[in-house]
């Protein structure tokens, strides 16, 4: 009886110290990190109750977090007024041929007074902003694809912003490269660049 009750209490201890080993393996920085952290003494050195940690994320944002600032649109007074002021001088174009570059020149002044753009003559020394144009086409099969640039400086001559894209040509006669762009290709991305122009002129200019 004696030798039985020995051999059970080496058995709990066994159990005991097994039952040790295994939670010291358990015991990684990850699963202890929490606990590190709320114990971290306050400024009189004892640990900082519950009950002061910070809110939780589920806390209400501010006004602040939850949308923008408003002043963040523009104004329409301050877009207007950006245009207003702006005299807007065409460079050459590059890239483009006599008869595409033609129908683009007119529209580009068309669009720009239907916007309220003043367009400056290449003599005019005072424009606000010089627009330089480079193009080129790419023919795939039948289809042809005018590729543009238009880079905005200013009269010091620094970049202030760039437009670019492409447009897909409507084919006549069904030639290559500029021989296969009707003027209504042309026409339609100087549409498009004076209203680009126009939104970036509104929302980035000073």
């Amino acid at each position: 009886m004696r030798r039985s009750h020995v051999t059970t209490v080496s058995l709990l201890a066994a159990l005991a110290l097994a039952a040790c080993t295994n939670a010291k393996d358990v015991l990684e920085p990850s699963a202890i990190a929490p606990q590190s952290t709320q114990s971290l003494p306050g400024a009189g050195g004892a640990a900082t109750p519950p009950s002061t940690a910070a809110p939780s994320s589920g806390t209400a944002p501010t006004a602040d977090t939850a949308q923008p600032p408003a002043a963040a649109a523009v104004p329409p007074a301050k877009s207007a007024a950006a245009i207003a002021r702006t005299r807007l001088q065409v460079a050459p174009i590059v890239g483009a041929s006599v008869e595409a570059a033609t129908p683009l020149t007119a529209e580009l002044q068309t669009r720009a007074r239907q916007r309220g753009i003043t367009l400056a003559g290449s003599t005019d020394q005072t424009p606000t902003h010089v627009l330089k144009g480079y193009f080129s086409t790419m023919t795939e099969g039948k289809d042809t694809t005018v590729i543009y640039v238009w880079d905005i400086y200013d009269p010091a001559g620094n970049r202030l912003h760039r437009i670019n894209g492409q447009q897909k040509a409507s084919s006549v006669g069904g030639g290559e490269g500029w021989a296969a762009v009707a003027p209504a290709t042309m026409q339609a991305i100087a549409d498009q660049t004076i209203d680009q122009f126009a939104t970036w002129l509104g929302g980035g200019a000073g």
